[in-house]
């Protein structure tokens, strides 16, 4: 009886294994999600104060901004370009000098990284948020000399208004390379420079692969957003200057 029993039980077990499984209908329902839903009291209720918070800390004024600025309003630098690259540069200096003693030659961001322009008017955080959505975090690269004339080839390249500050760059009427100078001075062979600039570009982003490989990488926990309120909180009117950092003769 045992045996016939064990018999049994491998003759299942095998004809089981041997069946195949199939899906044989995949149903689904369009659920629209939309302003006619009705909201559920007790979740609105919880969720007020904190709605109440973020609309609070959006709209605080910081700053002041005497003209539209926006990425478009010059051919190779403009006035939110220069504002982002001196702010950046502004914000990450005394992080970078008092954790090497170290100061920034170069800030270099770039151009579709400005995702909105800063109207004329009381600038708010929400500015900020407009401006700069993305959680890029600010670092500082060490760049050989070779590197850096590689940059200046790339934005001359480029012929795009990428924000920079600390380098002056004078290109011909047919954009031929006439002068590039790193605060005033003329890029010497065998220095290294620092460069600040963005986590994303520093990783390769808009093909920006001179920063790929630094000599030395200090990442500074700060995110340009932030940087952003934190210099808008410190002035009381922004400027806004095209200054001839980039420019076309």
């Amino acid at each position: 009886m045992k045996k016939i029993v064990a018999l049994l039980v491998v003759f299942l077990v095998v004809a089981c294994a041997k069946e195949k499984q199939s899906i044989s209908r995949i149903e689904g329902k369009r659920i629209t999600i939309s302003d006619s839903l009705p909201a559920d009291q007790a979740i609105e209720d919880y969720i007020k104060p904190y709605r109440d918070r973020i609309k609070e800390d959006m709209s605080k004024v910081l700053s002041y901004a005497p003209i539209d600025m926006h990425k478009n309003d010059g051919e190779l630098e403009t006035t939110i370009g220069n504002l982002m690259s001196d702010f950046v540069r502004s914000q990450s200096e005394p992080i970078f000098n008092k954790r090497t003693g170290k100061n920034i030659d170069i800030c270099l961001l770039n151009h579709g990284g400005i995702r909105a322009p800063i109207p004329k008017g009381p600038i708010k955080t929400q500015t900020a948020f407009n401006v700069m959505p993305f959680e890029n975090s600010i670092v500082v690269a060490e760049l050989t000399s070779e590197n850096v004339h590689g940059l200046v080839d790339y934005l001359v390249t480029a012929k795009r208004a990428h924000p920079i500050a600390g380098l002056t760059i004078k290109l011909d009427k047919d954009y031929k390379l006439l002068e590039a100078l790193v605060n005033g001075k003329p890029i010497e062979d065998g220095k290294t420079y620092h460069v600040v600039t963005s986590d994303y570009l520093q990783n390769g982003g808009d093909r920006m692969n001179f920063l790929k490989n630094p000599v030395t990488l200090e990442v500074l926990d700060y995110k340009i957003r932030n940087a952003m309120i934190d210099y808008f909180k410190s002035v009381d009117t922004i400027p806004a200057r095209l200054d001839g950092r980039f420019v076309k003769q």
